[in-house]
C-alpha cells in the first residue's frame, strides 16, 4: 500500500446497527460506564478456572473488526481502568483487508494512554483444519507483528497458533495464564498483592 492510499482497516468506526436494537453500543457503553463486569467468557468453565482468579476483565465483542475495537478505546473504554497488563486479539475478523497496521494502531493507543501496562499482542489463530487463504493471511500478519511488536516496548507479541484447540479439548488458556502468572510475579506491586493472598491462605487454612 502506497503513502497516498488511505488505510481503510485503520478507520475507527462502530458496528453498523444491522438489527435496529443498538445492541453493540449498548455493549460498548457498559464496558465504559461499568468496567468491572466480566463479560462473556465469565460463563465458561475454562475463564473461571484461569483468569477469575486473576481478576481479569474481559472486553471482547463477537465480531469486532480492528477498526470497531479502535473506536472503542478512543471513545472511553481505558478511561476507568489501569490493568497491569492488556491481553490483545483481535484481526482475524479482517476478512476484506490484513489487520497487521491496525493492529500496531491499537497497541499505539494502548502504549499511550496506559504507559505502564504491559501488552501482549496474541497471534491470529488458523481457519481451518487444512490449509487455506485464511489460514496463509494470518499467517503472514502474525509474522509482521511479531517484527513490528520487537521494537515496541512494552510490548511483546505472543503466538499461540501451534497450541490451538487440540482433540482432547486443550485451548490456548493454559499458555497465555502461565505467561500472565510470570508477569505479575515481576510486577512489584502485582508480586506483593499475590504474597499477601498466599499469606490469608495459609491463615485460612490454620483456621479451619
Amino acid at each position: 500500500m502506497s503513502d497516498e492510499e488511505p488505510n481503510l482497516a485503520a478507520m475507527l468506526e462502530p458496528v453498523k446497527d444491522a438489527q435496529g436494537d443498538g445492541r453493540w453500543m449498548s455493549q460498548h457503553n457498559c464496558f465504559v460506564q461499568e468496567y468491572s463486569m466480566v463479560q462473556h467468557m465469565q460463563q465458561q468453565e475454562v475463564w473461571r478456572e484461569f483468569f477469575s482468579p486473576l481478576h481479569a476483565l474481559n472486553f471482547g465483542i463477537a465480531g469486532d473488526t480492528t477498526c470497531n475495537v479502535l473506536w472503542r478505546l478512543q471513545n472511553g473504554e481505558l478511561q476507568n481502568i489501569r490493568p497491569t497488563v492488556v491481553v490483545v486479539w483481535v484481526g482475524t475478523n479482517n476478512y476484506q483487508h490484513t489487520a497487521e497496521q491496525e493492529v500496531m494502531a491499537i497497541v499505539q493507543v494502548l502504549v499511550n494512554q496506559l504507559p505502564r501496562t504491559k501488552v501482549i499482542v496474541l497471534g491470529l489463530l488458523p481457519h481451518g483444519k487444512r490449509q487455506n487463504p485464511l489460514w496463509e493471511k494470518n499467517a503472514d500478519v502474525n509474522r509482521l507483528l511479531r517484527t513490528a511488536i520487537s521494537r515496541l516496548s512494552p510490548a511483546q507479541f505472543f503466538d499461540l497458533s501451534s497450541e490451538f484447540v487440540h482433540l482432547n479439548g486443550t485451548t490456548v488458556a493454559k499458555p497465555l495464564h502461565d505467561l500472565l502468572l510470570q508477569i505479575l510475579e515481576e510486577t512489584p506491586e502485582e508480586k506483593h498483592k499475590m504474597v499477601d493472598k498466599n499469606r490469608k491462605r495459609k491463615i485460612n487454612a490454620l483456621k479451619e
